[in-house]
């Protein structure tokens, strides 16, 4: 039995304890503190958090300079940070795209529309009139 893999969603909005539910929370944090292609193994703790939205949100709004926080070097951090200066908080930034996404998978509602009846056009007429 496979387990379908959800959308990582901002789950603890408002709670300062998110990092109790993080999935390095019994890893020796030595770990997550590495340089060089160790850094790969140090992210892939982060793949199947539950919090790692929650991580890299506070990591990004507080600067952290060192370390993999929410699946992200400090490399790609500060790169993230360069690329988009006009983000004041991360967490609402987070919050509001899912939101966005969330907006955006509901269905559109399908209007019926009228077709306008063209004289000459038989299939037309005969289609509104039954």
């Amino acid at each position: 039995m496979t387990r379908e893999r959800q959308p990582e969603r901002l789950t603890t909005i408002g709670r300062l304890d998110w990092a109790s539910d993080g999935a390095c929370r019994d890893v020796d944090p030595e770990s997550l503190f590495v340089i060089g292609a160790a850094q790969h193994e140090a992210k892939m703790i982060c793949r199947q958090c539950s919090v790692r939205l929650e991580c890299l949100a506070d990591a990004l709004d507080s600067r952290t300079e060192f370390g993999v926080w929410g699946g992200m070097t400090e490399r790609e951090r500060r790169t993230l940070l360069r690329r988009r200066p006009d983000v004041a908080s991360w967490r609402q930034f987070f919050s509001s795209a899912q939101e966005a996404e969330e907006y955006a998978a509901v269905p559109p509602l399908r209007l019926r529309r009228r077709h306008s009846v063209r004289s000459g056009d038989n299939r037309t007429r005969s289609a509104e009139a039954g």
